[in-house]
């Protein structure tokens, strides 16, 4: 088997395709919980701080040679902070979803199933049986 094929075959199959969908929607999903962090759970947090803006909390750890007071270098914890809180939201949205289809899950596991409808053929043949018993 060729190389193109079999990568061609290995590429095509359900779940390397699903895969791709949920990395792909997952990026997106992080994209939105930054934002959602940084601009709407951060501000009001730093202003509660007093006027606080997390973007600019750093230790600044080398300055410009000639005086200016200029940094070069510095430790941004402030934006490490915003991604750790980024972390606990998404984790947190993964395991209600997780959550969530767990529940479901398990109704669905305890629904008993419905027994299956009897053939034609053993309808009718109940229906001979009937009529033969009455005729005795």
């Amino acid at each position: 088997m060729g190389f193109v094929k079999e990568f061609k075959e290995f590429a095509m199959k359900g779940n390397v395709v699903d895969m791709a969908v949920g990395i792909i929607i997952g990026g997106a999903f992080g994209k939105i919980i930054s934002s959602f962090v940084a601009d709407v759970i951060m501000p009001p947090i730093g202003l509660l701080l007093g006027n606080v803006d997390f973007k600019d909390l750093a230790i600044p750890l080398k300055y410009a040679a000639d005086g200016s007071g200029t940094v070069l270098i510095s430790l941004r914890y402030g934006l490490f902070i915003n991604t750790i809180i980024d972390f606990v939201i998404i984790a947190l949205a993964i395991f209600l979803a997780i959550k969530g289809m767990n529940k479901m899950k398990k109704k669905q596991e305890e629904k008993p199933a419905a027994p299956p409808k009897p053939s034609e053929e053993v309808l009718l043949l109940r229906e001979i049986r009937d009529s033969l018993s009455k005729k005795k």
